[in-house]
């Protein structure tokens, strides 16, 4: 039987936007309108919820693609329903990616009333060239404008910038900062301008035309942004991620936490615990195939439970591994043990350790502040067979 206690969180993937960024290697599509997919997203809801039983809710994530472009009625029948399904925990967190060319008084203080508690707000940046090249379909002062209503609505607010552009400076990223930090978010997600393949941009450098900077360039703006988050009161809790005290982010802290979550929507992945066996699920990818996937009869029965996969449980403990070393709590080596069923390799830990790579105290190992710059060199490191 599920265990109703056991912790859920609940990522649903919007896969529309209004524009296709060139460095985005997300699984988005066209802006349009499409009821149906809203229903088919409802129906997923409903088996996910007669293979989990009933499960503390601790947090729903609306992402994408853009899902502010969603109305408002919609975002609250999804949030009903899930909160309907499941057991939604009294600080449960609920929040929404938006794009700031979206930005809407009337709009955003109905998600407010809607049940959205934090919002997480595409800026990656305040610069109008670097949002040009980034292939963004809002500008500088779109950002500022967006920003000030983001903030006077939500009570918790996130930022995104994206750092390392070409001809990026450090003095232009010390602005955006600036800039962000004059906003008061509680939390921003800085990330590294990365060319990824199958994009317009990994396209463009193969022509020869230069995106993204140096690695050494964009290690220095890296240490630019978690010296300058630091000294302004920021937790560098993981990563590519700050918050301010009591503002990290619950649902992502499930991933690196190796918790449950359901995806639901085209593309949507999820980890999902039943009878102490570990699934790992990826929902149809397009919108039409998500689609005729959940009206079809046959996953309304237990046939459904057949495209989900069983992890092993060297995979389970692999992935807690890489993911919990992402965040400053670290992972607890004896959960490791437990999911693998063997120790981590006592030379491997010593010689990272020794390069202050590796941090142990008691039963909890985690990545120092110099460690997480290389952390897929320490992974592969620790994971020798």
């Amino acid at each position: 039987m599920p265990d109703p206690e056991a912790e859920l969180a609940l990522y649903i993937h919007w896969p529309y936007c209004s524009r296709i960024c060139p460095y985005c290697d997300f699984n988005v599509y066209k802006a349009r309108r499409d009821e149906a997919l809203l229903e088919a997203i409802l129906t997923d809801m409903d088996l996910w919820r007669a293979q989990t039983g009933v499960r503390k809710l601790t947090s729903i994530h609306f992402g994408g693609g853009t899902p502010s472009l969603l109305p408002a009625a919609d975002i609250a029948a999804l949030i009903e329903a899930a909160t309907t399904l499941w057991a939604p925990d009294p600080d449960i967190e609920i929040a929404l990616e938006a794009n700031p060319a979206d930005a809407n008084k009337a709009r955003w203080k109905a998600y407010k009333q809607s049940g959205i508690s934090r919002l997480s707000l595409g800026l990656q940046s305040f610069d109008d060239k670097i949002l040009t090249l980034l292939g963004r379909n809002h500008n500088g002062q779109d950002a500022r404008h967006a920003a000030e209503l983001a903030r006077a609505i939500f009570p918790s607010l996130s930022f995104d910038l994206i750092f390392g552009s070409v001809g990026q400076t450090a003095e232009a990223l010390r602005s955006d900062l600036d800039t962000a930090l004059s906003y008061k978010p509680d939390h921003l997600s800085t990330y590294q301008l990365t060319i990824e393949p199958g994009t317009a941009f990994e396209k463009a450098e193969r022509r020869g035309e230069d995106k993204a900077v140096q690695s050494d360039d964009s290690a220095a703006l890296y240490e630019l942004i978690s010296t300058t988050l630091l000294s302004s009161g920021f937790q560098h809790y993981e990563i590519s991620n700050f918050a301010m005290p009591g503002h990290r982010s619950r649902h992502n802290l499930t991933y690196w936490r190796g918790g449950d979550y359901i995806g639901v929507g085209p593309g949507a992945h999820g980890r999902v615990t039943i009878s102490d066996q570990r699934y790992a699920t990826l929902a149809a990818r397009t919108p039409e195939a998500y689609k005729a996937h959940l009206t079809s009869p046959r996953n309304h029965t237990p046939e459904f439970w057949k495209d989900s996969v069983l992890m092993t449980s060297e995979e389970v403990a692999e992935e807690y591994l890489f993911m919990g070393l992402r965040i400053d709590e670290g992972i607890s080596l004896q959960t490791y043990t437990r999911l693998a069923g063997h120790n981590l390799p006592e030379k491997e830990l010593h010689d990272l350790m020794a390069d202050d790579w590796l941090d142990t105290t008691g039963d909890s190992l985690k990545a120092t502040r110099k460690g997480r710059t290389v952390l897929d060199h320490i992974i592969k490191a620790l994971l020798v067979t």
